[in-house]
This record gives structure tokens, C-alpha cells and sequence, in this order.
């Protein structure tokens, strides 16, 4: 996203006329549970990317991605007139890819936190290979010293 002020506030507001058009005025049966979670506007406010999350199945988000497909020249129209603008900015829908990643990290968590368990337990009967302090000391030293060694 732009560092621009304006455009961060006209992201935001895309964001909620988009998701407002989808509940109250889109009456496509293929449209899933959907949720916008984010807007990304180009610089020039010309182009928008509407990242989007859908609740299902693969089904329920090819269905979902086909339906957004269907009714983006409606959503585009509708941002252009509520928000006033001279030139509505093209809408390009991307699924979210935000939940898939977090379960992932959980996953590979779970997994860390569960190799970790088995190296502590192998650890607890673990002993040393050698002497349990393997360096000289400086006693030592004196008392080889004494002996004339």
C-alpha cells in the first residue's frame, strides 16, 4: 500500500462499500461466508486488489472466486458512485492467503515443540561420553607443578 494518506483512506473506504455491496446487494448463490480483510491501492488510485477470505471448502472458494468474478463491473460501478470518484479503480479479488499460512506455522510449531519434547526426554538419560568436566585447571596445574612433572 501506498504511504499516501488519502490513498490509505480511500483503500479503507473501498474496503467497506465493497463489503457492503456484497451482503446487501449481491444475490448470487455461489457466494459464499466471505469476508474482506484487506484493499491495496496503486498510487495513482487507478487499480484496486481486494484480498478476500472465504469459510468452506474448495468448492465454496472456486464457487466464491466465480462469483466476485461475475460481479466485479457491479462492485466497480457502486465504489466509483458511493465514493465520488471520477475514475473507479479496476478491482482485482485475491484470495486471502493469511489463514492457510498461520495454520501452517502451527503446524510446523507443533511439530518443533514435539521434536524438542523427545530431545529433552533423550536428554534426562543422556550421560557424558568423557569426564563430566573435560578441561584442566589451574589447581591442577600447581599440584603437577609440585610433583616436578
Amino acid at each position: 500500500m501506498s504511504s499516501n494518506p488519502r490513498v490509505a483512506k480511500l483503500a479503507d473506504q473501498i474496503k467497506v462499500v465493497v463489503a457492503e455491496t456484497l451482503e446487501r446487494r449481491i444475490k448470487d448463490p455461489r457466494l459464499g461466508f466471505i469476508t474482506i480483510t484487506d484493499v491495496r491501492l496503486t498510487g495513482d488510485s487507478r487499480d484496486a486488489t481486494i484480498f478476500y477470505t472465504v469459510m468452506g471448502s474448495e468448492e465454496d472458494r472456486a464457487a466464491t472466486a466465480a462469483a466476485l468474478a461475475s460481479a466485479s463491473g457491479l462492485l466497480r460501478s457502486t465504489v466509483g458512485k458511493r465514493l465520488g470518484l471520477r475514475f473507479a479503480p479496476t478491482l482485482a479479488f485475491v484470495l486471502d492467503a493469511t489463514m492457510d499460512n498461520a495454520r501452517a506455522m502451527e503446524d510446523l510449531l507443533a511439530q518443533t515443540r514435539r521434536r524438542d519434547a523427545e530431545l529433552q526426554a533423550q536428554a534426562a538419560d543422556a550421560s557424558y561420553a568423557g569426564e563430566a568436566d573435560p578441561y584442566k585447571r589451574d589447581d591442577e596445574d600447581e599440584a603437577d607443578d609440585e610433583d616436578g612433572r
